[in-house]
C-alpha cells in the first residue's frame, strides 16, 4: 500500500511545477516558508475569474462607523469565495501529476478545489461534515466533485479524508498547511496595496490561517506600517488561544460561522503566523450577523457569517480606530435561502441566546 502523500508548506524546485525538493526519501523534504515571490507569481497565474475582485470604501458603513472603511469583496466569482485563489494556484504548482486528489473542507474550499481540478480534469474527493452547508456541498458536487459526508464537525471530516488518502494512494491536500494555497490566497494583498493610498489594518477572518498568513506574508514585505487583525469566533477560539500560546491547542468549536469553525489548528499555520499577524481579536455571532445586515444596507452585498468576521472586528474596534483607513476582506458569500431570511429578514440580532454577549478581549502579539 502507498503511504499518503501530504503537500505541506513547499518550496519551489528547479522544475517549477512540482515544488518538491527531489530525494530518494519519502516524505520529500518540504521547504515550510511562504514566498513574496510567488505571492506576486499567483497574482499573475491565478485563473483571472477569481483575480481583481472589487475594492472600494463603503462610504455609508465609513460614516456609520466614524472609519474609512475599504470592503475587498471576494464573494462575487464562480464559487462565491476566495478559497478560488489557493486552490487554483495550488493546482498550477502541481502540474501534469495525474493523482487523485482528497481533501476535506467546510464547504468553501472544497468548491474551490472542485473547480479548478474540474478545468484540470482531475478527480477529486472532499470530505466534510454531516453538518455542513447543503448549499455549499451541492455546489462542490455540481462542479464534478465526489462529496462524501463524515463527521460531526470538519476536524472529523478531516481525520477521515486522511485515512480515505492514505489506504487509496491518493495525494492528500490540507487548507492552511499548503504554501501555494496561502500564496494563492496572499495575491489579495498584491490588489489591496496598490492603491495609491496606504492603509492602516487589515482585518481578516481567520479560519485555519493560510488566508491571513498569505495576506500578511505580502503586507510585512510590501506595507509593513500596516497592521494585519486576524478576526475569530468568540465561541471558536482555538487559533486565538494558538496564536497567544505560540503553539497549537484544540478548543471547542459552536459557531455560526462555518468557515472559521476551528477546533484542531494546523500547527505550521500558527507556527507562521508569528511573523505575519499582529493580533487575534474575537467576535460573537451576534456581532457577525450585524455585520452581516450592515453589508446588505450599506453595500448590497450578502456576506456569510465567516465573511462578515472583518467587518465585525472594525464595528466593534471603531472608537480606537476613528480617522483610521482600513480594510476588510469579505471571504465568502454562500448562504442559503433559510440562513437568508434567519439572519438578514430583519429579525432581532439574536442568535442562540448571547444577544449583547461582549466580545472578549484581542489576543495581542507576543
Amino acid at each position: 500500500m502507498r503511504k499518503t502523500r501530504v503537500w505541506k508548506l513547499r518550496d519551489r524546485s528547479v522544475a517549477h511545477k512540482t515544488r518538491l525538493i527531489h530525494t530518494t526519501a519519502y516524505p520529500p523534504l518540504v521547504d515550510s516558508s511562504i514566498s513574496p515571490g510567488r505571492i506576486h507569481e499567483a497574482a499573475n497565474v491565478i485563473d483571472p475569474v477569481f483575480l481583481h475582485s472589487p475594492q472600494f470604501v463603503c462610504e455609508p458603513m465609513s460614516e456609520r462607523f466614524g472609519v474609512t472603511t475599504l470592503l475587498k469583496v471576494e464573494s462575487i466569482n464562480p464559487i462565491r469565495s476566495f478559497k478560488g485563489r489557493g486552490a487554483d494556484y495550488l493546482m498550477h504548482t502541481l502540474g501534469d501529476d495525474p493523482s487523485a486528489i482528497v481533501c476535506a473542507s467546510a464547504g468553501n474550499f472544497g468548491q474551490g478545489m472542485a473547480y479548478a481540478c474540474r478545468k484540470r480534469r482531475r478527480p477529486l474527493t472532499v470530505f466534510a461534515a454531516r453538518t455542513a452547508n447543503p448549499l455549499k456541498i451541492d455546489r462542490m458536487r455540481a462542479l464534478g466533485a465526489h462529496v462524501e459526508l463524515t463527521g460531526d464537525d470538519f476536524d472529523q471530516a478531516k481525520d477521515a479524508a486522511k485515512r480515505h488518502a492514505e489506504s487509496k494512494g491518493d495525494l492528500y491536500i490540507e487548507d492552511g498547511q499548503s504554501a501555494a494555497i496561502a500564496e494563492g490566497a496572499g495575491a489579495i494583498a498584491v490588489e489591496l496595496t496598490e492603491s495609491s493610498r496606504p492603509l492602516d489594518a487589515i482585518f481578516v477572518p481567520l479560519g485555519n490561517g493560510a488566508l491571513v498568513n498569505g495576506v500578511g506574508t505580502w503586507i510585512k514585505n510590501h506595507s509593513p506600517q500596516t497592521r494585519v487583525i486576524a478576526v475569530c469566533a468568540r465561541t471558536a477560539p482555538a487559533m486565538a488561544l494558538s496564536f497567544q500560546a505560540h503553539a497549537p491547542i484544540t478548543a471547542p468549536s459552536a459557531t455560526i460561522a462555518d468557515g472559521i469553525a476551528v477546533r484542531v489548528p494546523v500547527t505550521e499555520a500558527v507556527d507562521a503566523m508569528a511573523s505575519t499577524v499582529d493580533e487575534v481579536m474575537l467576535v460573537t455571532d451576534d456581532e457577525m450577523v450585524q455585520a452581516m445586515r450592515h453589508l446588505l444596507s450599506d453595500a448590497g452585498l450578502i456576506v456569510e457569517p465567516a465573511g462578515a468576521a472583518g467587518v465585525a472586528g472594525i464595528e466593534q474596534r471603531s472608537q480606537q480606530l476613528a480617522g483610521s483607513r482600513v480594510a476588510a476582506i469579505l471571504t465568502g458569500g454562500n448562504l442559503t435561502e433559510e440562513q437568508i431570511a434567519d439572519w438578514l429578514g430583519g429579525k432581532p440580532t439574536r442568535v442562540r441566546g448571547r444577544r449583547g454577549s461582549r466580545a472578549r478581549p484581542a489576543v495581542p502579539a507576543g
